[in-house]
């Protein structure tokens, strides 16, 4: 099961850096990028704040793709 993301564009619309959103949710900037590339699946906690920080929710920022 691969997870797919859209924290990069979705952080990007939001106007902010790496850095800026990591420390908003508490996580290294090196964390973050893990995150963004798809090589790291973050608790679902983590998920969470990452949805609210970016204005948005768990649906819009996160699914699963069982095919590839």
């Amino acid at each position: 099961m691969n997870m797919k993301n859209y924290v990069r564009e979705m952080r990007n619309r939001e106007g902010m850096q790496q850095k800026e959103l990591a420390k908003v949710v508490g996580v290294s900037r090196q964390t973050l990028s893990l995150i963004e590339k798809g090589d790291y699946n973050p608790s679902l906690r983590l998920c969470i704040n990452i949805a609210q920080a970016l204005n948005t929710d768990l649906n819009t920022l996160f699914w699963r793709h069982d095919n590839e």
